[in-house]
């Protein structure tokens, strides 16, 4: 890692049930963006954790993630403006390719993606952290969101995403209390929105977990 070099950029964790809207969210903001999806591990990887009582891989488990090639990875954003990154396909569960990512002169990019909580304290510890944030939206409105996004994009089979989409939205409220606990401040689309243009502005530096005054 890079952590010797100065800093010049930092990093806005995004994280947020599956289907909450992240990379909408992101795409909108206008900031250069990290896709954290692209860290899944491979399909055959001996280490991926199975969902309890089923032969299914939990791919919602921060164990299907590879959490220090991500952290090294913004690492070196934050402080070179560019590094190499996996290309993932989640229909294929593999890794397809790689792939540049530079964010110019942002002085702020977003890392979004469902285990982003995960890596909240070893961004701050880096000191390249300037906001964490839970975007939530409501378990039955991510749900259909989820469901009909994973179909178009055929993301794995229709029986494999009803299962997940079941498991999930029964679990999505302490999917977000477990996010926040890891340090992410839990809000919808608006004050998500609202903090990044902060952030980029230089008015938001700070990595607390509560709400604005």
């Amino acid at each position: 890692m890079s952590s010797q070099s100065p800093l010049s950029a930092r990093v806005v964790l995004l994280c947020g049930p599956s289907g909450s809207g992240k990379s909408l969210l992101a795409a909108r903001s206008g900031l250069p963006v990290l896709r954290l999806d692209d860290f899944y591990k491979e399909g055959d990887d001996p280490t991926l954790p199975l969902v309890a009582g089923s032969s299914d891989i939990d791919w919602d488990h921060p164990g299907s993630w590879d959490a220090d090639t991500a952290v090294a990875a913004i690492d070196r954003l934050c402080r070179t403006r560019r590094t190499q990154v996996p290309v993932y396909d989640i229909s294929l569960s593999a890794r397809t390719g790689e792939g540049t990512v530079d964010i110019g002169a942002a002085p702020l990019f977003i890392a979004e993606g469902i285990f982003a909580a995960e890596i909240v304290t070893r961004c701050r510890e880096l000191g390249v952290l300037a906001d964490a944030l839970c975007l939530s939206r409501g378990p039955v409105t991510t749900f259909r969101r989820r469901f009909l996004r994973d179909l178009k994009e055929g993301r794995k089979s229709v029986p494999f995403l009803l299962r997940r989409g079941w498991r999930l939205m029964r679990r999505e409220r302490s999917i977000v209390a477990r996010q926040t606990a890891l340090g992410a401040y839990a809000c919808d689309r608006d004050e998500a929105l609202g903090r990044l243009t902060a952030a980029a502005a230089g008015g938001r530096t700070t990595t607390d977990t509560t709400a604005p005054a």
